[in-house]
Formats: structure tokens, sequence, C-alpha cells
């Protein structure tokens, strides 16, 4: 119970990833805030799943994207759950796409979300983590940002390099106030969004490009989300923690 006393906010925590990480936290003695934007029964499905197991926890809807939405919701948490001490930037949406059929509403709706959300809501807790002089924030970033050699994830990508580049330079400006700021890179993770339009072949093709010879699972990185915001980590900050199992399809190697 290394988190006990301690409030967590998960963002996209009804289903995939973010549920995993919330599950997790929770498991760890943290209180958790789940939010969601549109599943708000899968999200009240994780709410029952840490209750019954004797844990705190509350839905709470928001779009990420909409900085009025961000701090209501951290408003309920604080009030409902008490004060955020750690921040999981994990909502996010992904719009296959590359040069050739590059779409400027899908791009502006993933940055909207995966880039300006993670800034907003940031901004909504980092106040109260800096007068407590205490916080951690992991953002979900992708091995795409790091150059994986994946058709269709061109501009995915591009957003997910600028949550790698916040990360950095959040750790720095957020440092002395006690407050470190890492970042998971996970590789292909079997969730709902990942899964979608793919085949049985597809995950073999995927899993054959990674030395451990299999795609990843949710928990993966919520075990390595739970390292990062643990007490154990208070040393490592402006990381990026890649979770991918290995992978070997990488464009470039600078």
């Amino acid at each position: 119970m290394t988190l006990e006393g301690r409030t967590a906010l998960v963002t996209g925590a009804s289903r995939g990833l973010g549920r995993a990480i919330a599950l997790r936290l929770a498991r760890e003695g943290a209180a958790v805030g789940v939010n969601y934007r549109e599943q708000a029964e899968a999200a009240e499905a994780v709410v029952r799943e840490i209750r019954a197991r004797g844990g705190r926890a509350l839905a709470v809807r928001a779009d990420v994207a909409d900085p009025a939405q961000v701090r209501d919701m951290v408003t309920r948490v604080t009030s409902e759950l008490g004060a955020v001490d750690i921040l999981i930037n994990n909502a996010g949406v992904s719009r296959p796409g590359d040069l050739g059929d590059f779409d400027f509403a899908q791009m502006e709706g993933m940055r909207r979300v995966n880039v300006d959300g993670l800034v907003a809501v940031t901004q909504a807790v980092v106040d109260g983590m800096k007068e407590r002089r205490f916080g951690r924030i992991v953002n979900v970033a992708s091995v795409a940002a790091l150059g994986t050699a994946m058709a269709g994830t061109t501009f995915y990508a591009a957003t997910k390099a600028a949550v790698i580049v916040l990360t950095r330079r959040f750790a720095l400006e957020l440092g002395p106030h006690g407050v470190t700021v890492n970042a998971v890179a996970p590789g292909f993770v079997l969730t709902d969004m990942a899964a979608a339009g793919r085949t049985e072949a597809d995950f073999a093709a995927i899993a054959a490009r990674t030395m451990v010879r299999r795609v990843g699972k949710p928990e993966d990185i919520a075990h390595a989300v739970a390292f990062l915001v643990s007490p154990e980590s208070g040393f490592v900050t402006a990381q990026v923690l890649t979770v991918d199992g290995g992978r070997m399809d990488y464009i470039g190697h600078s």
C-alpha cells in the first residue's frame, strides 16, 4: 500500500490503459478519480471494482480538451477524495493517417486531446502540488513518438512526440517544487482502441517485431506507472520509460 493517503486522477480511465492504471493505483492504496468523456457506465464499473476491494474512487466526466470542464473535474475530485497528489495524463485519441491523406480536422482533434488536454489538466492540479511540495505526474506517450516504423501513425506520433517534449519541460519547471514528471511510452498494447480494425494476423506480425514475441497487456503499462508514482521513484524525473517488449522496428538510430 505504497500510495495510502494519496489521491490520484487518471484521465481516460473508463477502459484500456486508463482502467488498468486506475485499478493498480487503487490497489496500492490511492483514492482514484476515474475520468471519462463518454463511457459513463464503463467508468462506474471501474469505480465499483475499486470499492469492492475496499478502495475509494469517483467517476467524473470531463472532456480534457475543455479547460472549464477540467477545472470542474479537479474541484470535484478534490472535494470528494482529497487534493490531487498523482496525475496520470492518459486520455488520448488516435486517428490513422500519413502525409498522403493528411486531414487537418483529424489532426486538430488529436492535438486538442493529446496535447492541449494534457496541458489543461496539468495546469489545473499543479498549483496545489507546488503548495504541498509534492506531486507525481506521468504522461502516457507512445513508441510511435520514438520512431517505430508502423504505417498510418505519422500524425498521431507527432502529437505523442509533443507529449515527450512537454514531459521534460514540465519536469524542469516543477522539479524545484517537489514535483516529478515522467512519461511512459507503450508499445502495441491490446486495448479496444489499438485493436480496432486489426486481425489476429496483424497482432501476430506486431508480436514478431518484439524481442519477447508478444503484444502488450494494459497491466504491463500499469506496472510501469505504479513505479513512477511510488516513493521509490522520487529521484526519477524527466524520463521516458519505454514499455514495448523490445520493439525492433525503429526507423533510425539517431
